[in-house]
Protein backbone atom coordinates (compact mmCIF):
# COMPACT_ATOMS: atom_id res chain seq x y z
CA UNK A 1 0.00 0.00 0.00
CA UNK A 2 1.26 3.41 -0.96
CA UNK A 3 -0.19 7.25 -0.15
CA UNK A 4 -0.52 9.57 -2.47
CA UNK A 5 0.98 12.93 -1.29
CA UNK A 6 -0.53 16.32 -2.39
CA UNK A 7 3.08 17.06 -4.47
CA UNK A 8 1.91 14.05 -6.39
CA UNK A 9 -2.18 14.67 -6.60
CA UNK A 10 -1.66 16.86 -9.65
CA UNK A 11 0.02 14.00 -11.81
CA UNK A 12 -2.50 11.63 -10.66
CA UNK A 13 -5.56 14.47 -11.52
CA UNK A 14 -3.93 15.17 -14.83
CA UNK A 15 -3.77 11.58 -16.05
CA UNK A 16 -7.75 10.68 -14.53
CA UNK A 17 -8.80 13.92 -16.61
CA UNK A 18 -7.07 13.48 -19.89
CA UNK A 19 -8.18 9.70 -20.07
CA UNK A 20 -12.20 10.49 -18.80
CA UNK A 21 -11.82 13.48 -21.73
CA UNK A 22 -10.90 10.92 -24.51
CA UNK A 23 -13.62 8.22 -23.08
CA UNK A 24 -16.01 10.69 -23.04
CA UNK A 25 -15.17 12.11 -26.44
CA UNK A 26 -15.64 8.10 -28.17
CA UNK A 27 -19.25 8.04 -26.13
CA UNK A 28 -18.19 6.12 -23.18
CA UNK A 29 -20.38 6.29 -19.65
CA UNK A 30 -19.11 5.66 -16.42
CA UNK A 31 -19.86 3.00 -14.13
CA UNK A 32 -19.25 3.00 -10.36
CA UNK A 33 -19.40 -1.01 -8.70
CA UNK A 34 -18.21 -1.48 -5.06
CA UNK A 35 -14.88 -2.61 -3.98
CA UNK A 36 -16.35 -5.77 -2.22
CA UNK A 37 -18.01 -8.76 -4.09
CA UNK A 38 -18.80 -12.00 -3.24
CA UNK A 39 -15.76 -14.46 -3.68
CA UNK A 40 -17.60 -16.44 -5.94
CA UNK A 41 -17.52 -13.85 -8.83
CA UNK A 42 -13.98 -14.45 -8.72
CA UNK A 43 -13.84 -18.11 -8.61
CA UNK A 44 -16.16 -18.30 -11.65
CA UNK A 45 -14.56 -15.26 -13.96
CA UNK A 46 -11.30 -15.54 -13.02
CA UNK A 47 -10.62 -19.27 -12.76
CA UNK A 48 -10.29 -21.70 -9.60
CA UNK A 49 -6.70 -22.51 -10.85
CA UNK A 50 -5.45 -19.08 -11.30
CA UNK A 51 -2.16 -17.35 -9.10
CA UNK A 52 -5.26 -14.78 -8.72
CA UNK A 53 -7.52 -16.97 -6.89
CA UNK A 54 -4.75 -19.26 -5.45
CA UNK A 55 -2.48 -16.92 -4.03
CA UNK A 56 -3.38 -13.31 -4.58
CA UNK A 57 -7.10 -12.49 -3.23
CA UNK A 58 -7.58 -10.50 0.02
CA UNK A 59 -11.07 -13.01 1.17
CA UNK A 60 -12.81 -12.78 4.53
CA UNK A 61 -15.70 -14.22 6.08
CA UNK A 62 -18.46 -11.75 6.95
CA UNK A 63 -20.29 -11.69 10.44
CA UNK A 64 -22.97 -13.93 8.16
CA UNK A 65 -20.57 -15.72 7.07
CA UNK A 66 -20.39 -14.69 3.11
CA UNK A 67 -17.10 -14.62 2.44
CA UNK A 68 -16.22 -11.30 0.37
CA UNK A 69 -13.05 -10.53 -1.66
CA UNK A 70 -11.85 -6.81 -2.03
CA UNK A 71 -12.19 -6.85 -6.22
CA UNK A 72 -8.34 -8.50 -7.90
CA UNK A 73 -9.44 -6.84 -11.06
CA UNK A 74 -12.66 -4.79 -12.63
CA UNK A 75 -13.74 -6.68 -15.48
CA UNK A 76 -16.16 -9.63 -13.62
CA UNK A 77 -17.73 -6.55 -11.47
CA UNK A 78 -18.42 -4.61 -14.08
CA UNK A 79 -19.99 -7.92 -15.92
CA UNK A 80 -22.11 -8.37 -12.93
CA UNK A 81 -23.60 -5.31 -12.50
CA UNK A 82 -24.62 -5.46 -16.25
CA UNK A 83 -26.36 -8.14 -15.66
CA UNK A 84 -28.02 -7.51 -12.53
CA UNK A 85 -29.45 -4.22 -13.77
CA UNK A 86 -30.23 -5.30 -17.22
CA UNK A 87 -27.57 -3.15 -19.18
CA UNK A 88 -27.49 -6.10 -21.83
CA UNK A 89 -30.81 -6.52 -22.52
CA UNK A 90 -31.02 -6.08 -26.54
CA UNK A 91 -28.62 -3.13 -26.51
CA UNK A 92 -25.23 -2.44 -26.83
CA UNK A 93 -22.78 -0.80 -24.00
CA UNK A 94 -19.98 1.33 -23.84
CA UNK A 95 -18.51 1.36 -19.89
CA UNK A 96 -15.59 2.59 -18.54
CA UNK A 97 -14.81 2.84 -14.48
CA UNK A 98 -12.10 3.49 -12.34
CA UNK A 99 -10.87 3.11 -8.92
CA UNK A 100 -8.63 0.64 -6.39
CA UNK A 101 -7.89 -3.37 -6.91
CA UNK A 102 -6.30 -5.28 -4.36
CA UNK A 103 -4.18 -8.35 -5.41
CA UNK A 104 -1.17 -10.03 -2.46
CA UNK A 105 1.91 -9.38 -4.74
CA UNK A 106 5.28 -9.08 -3.93
CA UNK A 107 5.81 -4.93 -4.77
CA UNK A 108 7.67 -3.28 -7.40
CA UNK A 109 8.02 -0.36 -8.77
CA UNK A 110 4.90 0.41 -10.58
CA UNK A 111 2.87 -2.48 -8.49
CA UNK A 112 1.46 -2.43 -5.23
CA UNK A 113 -1.10 -4.36 -3.27
CA UNK A 114 -3.57 -1.55 -3.58
CA UNK A 115 -3.27 -0.43 -6.66
CA UNK A 116 -5.44 1.45 -9.14
CA UNK A 117 -6.87 0.76 -13.03
CA UNK A 118 -9.11 2.81 -15.36
CA UNK A 119 -10.94 0.28 -17.51
CA UNK A 120 -13.08 -0.18 -20.31
CA UNK A 121 -15.66 -2.80 -21.11
CA UNK A 122 -17.71 -2.90 -24.37
CA UNK A 123 -21.16 -5.31 -24.66
CA UNK A 124 -23.02 -6.41 -27.53
CA UNK A 125 -20.72 -5.59 -30.41
CA UNK A 126 -19.38 -9.11 -32.10
CA UNK A 127 -16.59 -7.57 -34.71
CA UNK A 128 -13.76 -6.71 -35.00
CA UNK A 129 -14.35 -2.95 -35.70
CA UNK A 130 -14.45 -2.50 -31.67
CA UNK A 131 -11.73 -4.10 -30.93
CA UNK A 132 -9.71 -1.91 -32.85
CA UNK A 133 -11.55 0.98 -31.71
CA UNK A 134 -10.14 0.27 -28.16
CA UNK A 135 -7.02 0.10 -29.21
CA UNK A 136 -7.29 3.46 -31.19
CA UNK A 137 -8.61 5.14 -28.27
CA UNK A 138 -5.62 4.00 -26.10
CA UNK A 139 -3.25 5.07 -28.51
CA UNK A 140 -5.02 8.39 -28.40
CA UNK A 141 -5.56 8.21 -24.87
CA UNK A 142 -1.31 8.62 -24.97
CA UNK A 143 -0.96 11.08 -27.26
CA UNK A 144 -3.23 13.11 -24.88
CA UNK A 145 -0.69 12.55 -22.42
CA UNK A 146 2.06 12.95 -24.36
CA UNK A 147 4.10 9.19 -23.97
CA UNK A 148 5.34 8.31 -26.97
CA UNK A 149 7.63 5.60 -26.39
CA UNK A 150 4.98 2.34 -25.85
CA UNK A 151 5.26 -0.52 -28.04
CA UNK A 152 1.43 -2.02 -28.66
CA UNK A 153 1.59 -5.93 -28.80
CA UNK A 154 -1.03 -8.02 -30.29
CA UNK A 155 -2.25 -11.77 -30.83
CA UNK A 156 -5.40 -13.75 -30.85
CA UNK A 157 -5.90 -16.34 -28.79
CA UNK A 158 -8.92 -17.72 -31.05
CA UNK A 159 -12.02 -19.58 -30.35
CA UNK A 160 -12.04 -21.79 -26.95
CA UNK A 161 -12.82 -24.85 -29.38
CA UNK A 162 -8.90 -23.73 -30.95
CA UNK A 163 -7.50 -23.17 -27.89
CA UNK A 164 -8.03 -26.46 -26.54
CA UNK A 165 -6.55 -28.23 -29.72
CA UNK A 166 -3.93 -26.48 -29.31
CA UNK A 167 -3.66 -26.95 -25.45
CA UNK A 168 -2.95 -30.14 -25.86
CA UNK A 169 -0.01 -30.28 -28.31
CA UNK A 170 1.71 -27.21 -26.04
CA UNK A 171 1.59 -29.65 -22.95
CA UNK A 172 2.66 -32.31 -25.10
CA UNK A 173 5.45 -30.03 -26.25
CA UNK A 174 6.21 -28.93 -22.56
CA UNK A 175 6.25 -32.51 -21.33
CA UNK A 176 9.07 -33.54 -23.71
CA UNK A 177 10.96 -30.64 -22.28
CA UNK A 178 9.81 -30.62 -18.62
CA UNK A 179 13.27 -30.62 -17.61
CA UNK A 180 13.82 -27.10 -18.47
CA UNK A 181 10.84 -25.76 -16.91
CA UNK A 182 10.91 -24.24 -13.61
CA UNK A 183 8.64 -24.73 -10.59
CA UNK A 184 5.72 -22.61 -11.32
CA UNK A 185 5.68 -23.72 -15.02
CA UNK A 186 5.79 -27.61 -13.65
CA UNK A 187 2.54 -26.22 -11.53
CA UNK A 188 1.05 -25.06 -14.32
CA UNK A 189 1.65 -27.81 -16.80
CA UNK A 190 -2.22 -29.44 -16.31
CA UNK A 191 -4.17 -26.69 -14.98
CA UNK A 192 -3.11 -23.58 -17.07
CA UNK A 193 -0.26 -24.14 -19.42
CA UNK A 194 -1.15 -21.53 -21.74
CA UNK A 195 0.28 -19.09 -18.79
CA UNK A 196 3.72 -20.72 -18.96
CA UNK A 197 4.19 -18.82 -22.32
CA UNK A 198 4.31 -15.82 -20.45
CA UNK A 199 6.82 -16.80 -18.53
CA UNK A 200 9.38 -13.63 -17.26
CA UNK A 201 12.01 -16.83 -16.98
CA UNK A 202 14.93 -15.84 -18.67
CA UNK A 203 16.06 -19.51 -18.26
CA UNK A 204 12.90 -20.74 -19.99
CA UNK A 205 13.51 -18.12 -22.91
CA UNK A 206 15.18 -21.38 -24.91
CA UNK A 207 12.49 -23.72 -24.47
CA UNK A 208 9.52 -21.39 -24.91
CA UNK A 209 11.57 -19.78 -28.23
CA UNK A 210 10.73 -23.13 -30.04
CA UNK A 211 7.36 -23.93 -28.72
CA UNK A 212 4.03 -24.16 -30.87
CA UNK A 213 2.14 -21.10 -31.35
CA UNK A 214 -1.32 -20.79 -31.63
CA UNK A 215 -1.35 -17.90 -34.00
CA UNK A 216 0.06 -20.43 -36.50
CA UNK A 217 -3.19 -22.76 -35.93
CA UNK A 218 -5.74 -20.44 -35.81
CA UNK A 219 -8.98 -21.32 -38.33
CA UNK A 220 -10.57 -19.09 -40.85
CA UNK A 221 -12.85 -17.17 -38.67
CA UNK A 222 -10.48 -16.00 -35.95
CA UNK A 223 -7.67 -15.34 -38.48
CA UNK A 224 -10.13 -13.48 -40.76
CA UNK A 225 -11.19 -11.33 -37.43
CA UNK A 226 -7.36 -10.45 -36.53
CA UNK A 227 -6.64 -9.77 -40.64
CA UNK A 228 -9.98 -6.99 -39.81
CA UNK A 229 -8.23 -5.65 -36.81
CA UNK A 230 -4.56 -5.06 -38.18
CA UNK A 231 -5.64 -3.37 -40.97
CA UNK A 232 -7.61 -1.41 -39.06
CA UNK A 233 -4.65 -0.37 -36.98
CA UNK A 234 -2.85 -0.14 -40.14
CA UNK A 235 -4.50 2.40 -41.95
CA UNK A 236 -5.00 4.53 -38.71
CA UNK A 237 -1.20 4.71 -38.61
CA UNK A 238 -1.19 2.61 -35.29
CA UNK A 239 2.24 0.32 -35.33
CA UNK A 240 2.56 -2.79 -33.39
CA UNK A 241 4.06 -5.95 -33.30
CA UNK A 242 2.65 -9.70 -33.29
CA UNK A 243 3.84 -11.54 -30.17
CA UNK A 244 2.52 -15.14 -30.33
CA UNK A 245 3.80 -15.38 -26.78
CA UNK A 246 0.75 -13.24 -25.36
CA UNK A 247 -1.46 -15.18 -23.85
CA UNK A 248 -2.39 -12.40 -20.74
CA UNK A 249 -3.39 -13.43 -17.36
CA UNK A 250 -6.81 -14.27 -17.18
CA UNK A 251 -8.40 -16.82 -18.28
CA UNK A 252 -11.70 -15.69 -20.04
CA UNK A 253 -9.78 -14.05 -23.07
CA UNK A 254 -10.24 -15.09 -26.37
CA UNK A 255 -9.98 -13.76 -30.10
CA UNK A 256 -8.08 -10.35 -29.86
CA UNK A 257 -5.54 -9.78 -26.88
CA UNK A 258 -3.38 -6.52 -26.94
CA UNK A 259 -0.89 -5.14 -24.36
CA UNK A 260 0.86 -1.43 -24.42
CA UNK A 261 4.58 -1.96 -22.87
CA UNK A 262 7.17 0.16 -21.76
CA UNK A 263 10.93 -0.47 -21.24
CA UNK A 264 11.47 1.86 -18.62
CA UNK A 265 9.58 -0.23 -15.91
CA UNK A 266 11.22 -3.40 -15.12
CA UNK A 267 10.17 -6.76 -15.66
CA UNK A 268 6.25 -5.07 -14.88
CA UNK A 269 6.41 -3.40 -18.25
CA UNK A 270 3.11 -3.90 -19.36
CA UNK A 271 0.70 -0.50 -18.43
CA UNK A 272 -2.63 -0.92 -20.72
CA UNK A 273 -3.50 -4.56 -21.36
CA UNK A 274 -6.92 -5.82 -22.98
CA UNK A 275 -8.69 -8.22 -25.41
CA UNK A 276 -12.25 -9.99 -25.98
CA UNK A 277 -13.99 -12.36 -23.68
CA UNK A 278 -17.41 -13.45 -25.88
CA UNK A 279 -17.78 -16.11 -22.91
CA UNK A 280 -17.50 -14.19 -19.99
CA UNK A 281 -21.11 -12.80 -19.52
CA UNK A 282 -22.78 -16.20 -20.05
CA UNK A 283 -20.22 -17.57 -17.67
CA UNK A 284 -21.70 -15.08 -14.84
CA UNK A 285 -25.38 -15.76 -15.52
CA UNK A 286 -26.29 -13.85 -18.28
CA UNK A 287 -27.29 -14.22 -21.96
CA UNK A 288 -24.04 -15.14 -24.27
CA UNK A 289 -23.01 -11.53 -25.47
CA UNK A 290 -19.77 -10.51 -27.14
CA UNK A 291 -17.44 -8.56 -25.11
CA UNK A 292 -14.39 -6.55 -25.28
CA UNK A 293 -12.04 -4.59 -22.58
CA UNK A 294 -9.12 -3.41 -21.33
CA UNK A 295 -7.50 -1.83 -18.18
CA UNK A 296 -4.56 0.54 -17.80
CA UNK A 297 -2.75 0.69 -14.26
CA UNK A 298 -2.63 3.90 -12.93
CA UNK A 299 1.19 3.71 -10.93
CA UNK A 300 2.75 2.98 -13.79
CA UNK A 301 1.45 5.67 -16.05
CA UNK A 302 2.07 7.74 -13.29
CA UNK A 303 5.92 6.74 -13.06
CA UNK A 304 6.29 6.76 -17.11
CA UNK A 305 4.87 10.54 -16.69
CA UNK A 306 6.95 11.39 -13.83
CA UNK A 307 9.95 10.71 -16.24
CA UNK A 308 9.11 11.81 -19.39
CA UNK A 309 6.54 14.90 -18.37
CA UNK A 310 7.42 15.66 -14.66
CA UNK A 311 5.87 19.04 -15.24
CA UNK A 312 2.48 17.40 -16.06
CA UNK A 313 -0.12 18.22 -14.25
CA UNK A 314 1.56 20.65 -12.25
CA UNK A 315 -1.40 22.58 -10.66
CA UNK A 316 0.54 25.76 -9.19
CA UNK A 317 -1.06 29.14 -7.73
CA UNK A 318 -1.95 31.97 -10.30
CA UNK A 319 -2.38 33.84 -7.70
CA UNK A 320 -1.74 34.70 -3.91
CA UNK A 321 -3.08 37.02 -1.17
CA UNK A 322 -0.82 38.76 0.94
CA UNK A 323 -2.68 39.78 3.63
CA UNK A 324 -1.04 42.02 6.01
CA UNK A 325 -2.57 42.73 9.54
CA UNK A 326 -5.85 41.79 10.96
CA UNK A 327 -7.94 44.22 9.00
CA UNK A 328 -6.62 42.53 5.66
CA UNK A 329 -6.59 39.32 6.43
CA UNK A 330 -10.31 39.58 7.28
CA UNK A 331 -11.01 41.69 4.25
CA UNK A 332 -8.65 39.33 2.24
CA UNK A 333 -10.70 36.72 2.24
CA UNK A 334 -13.28 38.94 1.07
CA UNK A 335 -11.67 39.98 -1.80
CA UNK A 336 -10.18 36.55 -2.64
CA UNK A 337 -14.29 34.98 -3.13
CA UNK A 338 -14.73 38.93 -5.39
CA UNK A 339 -11.91 37.25 -7.71
CA UNK A 340 -13.14 33.95 -7.88
CA UNK A 341 -16.60 35.17 -8.62
CA UNK A 342 -15.24 37.32 -11.26
CA UNK A 343 -13.00 34.67 -12.45
CA UNK A 344 -13.18 31.26 -11.35
CA UNK A 345 -10.97 30.11 -13.96
CA UNK A 346 -7.84 31.25 -11.60
CA UNK A 347 -6.17 29.44 -8.90
CA UNK A 348 -6.07 31.32 -5.62
CA UNK A 349 -4.82 30.59 -2.33
CA UNK A 350 -5.32 33.11 0.59
CA UNK A 351 -2.88 33.63 3.08
CA UNK A 352 -4.53 32.48 6.36
CA UNK A 353 -2.17 32.47 9.77
CA UNK A 354 -0.94 35.33 9.56
CA UNK A 355 2.78 36.27 9.34
CA UNK A 356 4.91 38.91 8.64
CA UNK A 357 5.91 40.60 5.31
CA UNK A 358 8.80 38.22 4.60
CA UNK A 359 7.19 35.30 5.85
CA UNK A 360 4.20 35.49 3.54
CA UNK A 361 6.26 36.20 0.53
CA UNK A 362 7.76 33.24 0.73
CA UNK A 363 5.18 31.29 0.72
CA UNK A 364 3.48 33.06 -2.22
CA UNK A 365 6.68 32.21 -3.67
CA UNK A 366 6.15 28.29 -2.66
CA UNK A 367 2.91 28.35 -3.90
CA UNK A 368 4.39 28.66 -7.24
CA UNK A 369 1.51 31.60 -8.28
CA UNK A 370 2.86 34.12 -10.87
CA UNK A 371 1.44 37.29 -8.62
CA UNK A 372 1.11 38.48 -5.32
CA UNK A 373 -1.91 40.72 -4.20
CA UNK A 374 -0.91 42.56 -1.65
CA UNK A 375 -3.51 44.35 1.22
CA UNK A 376 -2.27 45.96 4.19
CA UNK A 377 -3.66 49.13 6.11
CA UNK A 378 -3.14 51.61 3.36
CA UNK A 379 -4.07 49.39 0.60
CA UNK A 380 -7.94 48.60 2.22
CA UNK A 381 -7.82 53.02 3.24
CA UNK A 382 -7.16 53.48 -0.47
CA UNK A 383 -9.57 50.89 -1.71
CA UNK A 384 -6.65 49.39 -3.82
CA UNK A 385 -4.35 46.15 -4.13
CA UNK A 386 -1.05 46.29 -5.02
CA UNK A 387 0.11 43.54 -8.32
CA UNK A 388 3.43 42.40 -7.56
CA UNK A 389 4.70 40.09 -10.45
CA UNK A 390 6.81 37.01 -8.95
CA UNK A 391 8.29 35.12 -12.00
CA UNK A 392 9.33 38.21 -14.15
CA UNK A 393 10.36 41.64 -14.06
CA UNK A 394 6.92 43.06 -14.59
CA UNK A 395 6.68 46.36 -12.41
CA UNK A 396 4.47 46.54 -8.97
CA UNK A 397 1.22 48.26 -10.01
CA UNK A 398 -1.36 49.88 -7.53
CA UNK A 399 -4.83 48.47 -8.57
CA UNK A 400 -8.33 50.13 -7.93
CA UNK A 401 -10.14 47.26 -6.30
CA UNK A 402 -12.71 47.50 -8.30
CA UNK A 403 -10.39 46.97 -11.50
CA UNK A 404 -8.96 44.25 -10.39
CA UNK A 405 -10.34 41.33 -12.16
CA UNK A 406 -10.27 43.20 -15.27
CA UNK A 407 -6.53 43.33 -15.08
CA UNK A 408 -6.11 39.69 -14.09
CA UNK A 409 -7.75 38.68 -17.24
CA UNK A 410 -5.82 41.05 -19.43
CA UNK A 411 -2.57 39.41 -17.90
CA UNK A 412 -3.23 35.90 -17.78
CA UNK A 413 -5.04 36.27 -21.08
CA UNK A 414 -1.02 37.35 -22.52
CA UNK A 415 -0.29 34.17 -20.70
Amino acid sequence: MHDVLPERSPLWQFLERHVATVLSAYGYREIRMPILEMTDLFRRSIGEVTDIVEKEMYTFDDRNGDSLTLRPEGTAGCVRAAVEHGLLHNQVQRLWYQGPMFRHERPQKGRYRQFHQIGVETFGMPGPDIDAELILMTARIWQAMGLSDLELQLNSLGTPQERLAYRDELVAYLEAHQDQLDEDSRRRLRSNPLRILDSKNPQMRDVLQTAPTLLSRLGEGSKAHLDRVRAILDRAGVVYVMNPRLVRGLDYYSLTVFEWVSDRLGAQATVCAGGRYDGLVEQLGGRPIPAVGFAMGLERLVALLEESSPEAGAASVDVYLVLLGDAAAQEGLILAEELRTARPDLRILSNCGGGGTKAQFKRADRSGARYALVMGDNELANGTVALKALRSDEPQLEVRRDQLGELLQARFANG
